[in-house]
């Protein structure tokens, strides 16, 4: 067998076809306000353009090494200060930005800029050349998450910089969110890409939603109030490969124990509580406040309880596993 490049399946099979998914990550919050002197001295010792993209990596505790906050996605908080340029480039990978902290900071993504504001949901899609700066005071800090494992799984991971720091100026400020993110689209539109042409979401409209929706709704036992962000065009989610939430849990609320086989990164926009991920000695709780950050694995059993309003972000895979009919969850 080994001449002929062959292993016989029932030495793994019991391995590769399990009763439950088995993954490597592991349950795990990391503390803003640690994570952000950590940044601060990164700064201080490499600028934006030598690292071409300064950012602290989430890895997760199982899966050390491998620079992922969960089996499929990667994380990381990036930083940049009043006047660098984080320079051109475009990659395969998507890319979501969500602001953790500070004014004056922009991303432009084909020349497009937008101003970010912390809360603000950002998405670069597939190959779009795109370059961040900050025109403020102060740091500004996003969370940054990707689908890269799964590219590179698949192969199709390519990266180039563009020649010059920044891409050339194209359509005016917001020109994408007035025109596709008013619930219009212009006549004879055509994709040209499989990304949501709308590429800010900001947090001021969002958090308006959730406050006029959570006086008439009922609230989930599960999720709260949970809305999808989504491509205002299709209807379909607002990246390909990444499904993106965000969630009002009101002050006291206490979730129902809820699992699916979609692992997910949460940040927490706003409030305090407590998530307890895993059941019985396996049980790990977590005490959470604004800007905190925590990865819940596939198939992981969690529940929430907010100590004051929460609102929460949360990334995941969902969409890839919809899409190919495997996507499972147990309220």
């Amino acid at each position: 067998m080994g001449r002929e490049q062959l292993v016989p399946l029932w030495n793994f099979f019991s391995e590769w076809f399990t009763h439950e998914p088995r993954v490597a990550a592991q349950p795990y919050l990391w503390h803003y306000d640690g994570l952000r002197d950590l940044l601060l001295e990164s700064a201080d010792i490499i600028s934006a353009k030598e690292a071409e993209r300064r950012v602290l990596v989430l890895e997760n505790p199982g899966l050390a090494g491998r620079h992922l906050v969960t089996d499929t996605l990667y994380a990381g908080l990036q930083v940049i200060t009043p006047g660098e340029v984080a320079p051109a480039h475009r990659h395969t990978p998507v890319a979501l930005r969500f602001v953790m902290e500070g004014t004056g900071g922009y991303t432009a993504v084909e020349g497009e800029r937008t101003w970010m504001e912390p809360g603000d949901f950002i998405v670069t899609p597939s190959w779009a050349w795109h370059d961040h700066g900050h025109e403020g005071e102060g740091p500004f800090i996003w969370l940054d998450v990707l689908d890269v494992p799964t590219i590179r799984f698949l192969g199709a991971n390519f990266t180039e910089r563009y020649p010059q720091e920044r891409f050339p100026q194209g359509p005016p400020v917001d020109d994408s969110l007035h025109r596709y993110g008013t619930n219009m689209r212009p006549v004879g539109y055509a994709r040209e890409s499989l990304a949501s042409p709308v590429f800010s979401y900001p947090y001021s409209r969002t958090r308006e939603a959730l406050e006029r929706l959570k006086q008439h709704s009922e609230w989930d036992p599960y999720h709260g109030l949970k809305m999808e962000y989504i491509d205002p065009t299709t209807g379909g989610p607002a990246i390909p490969t990444i499904s993106t939430f965000i969630q009002l849990l009101p002050k006291g609320f206490a979730t129902e124990t809820y699992r699916s086989t979609d692992g997910g990164v949460f940040a927490v926009a706003e409030g305090t509580g407590t998530v307890t991920i895993g059941t019985g000695e396996a049980a790990k709780q977590f005490r959470f406040a604004k800007r905190d950050i925590f990865s819940v694995p596939c198939w992981a059993p969690y529940s929430i309880v907010a100590d004051e309003e929460s609102v929460i972000f949360s990334a995941s895979d969902r969409s890839v596993q919809t899409k190919l009919g495997i996507w499972r969850e147990q309220r």
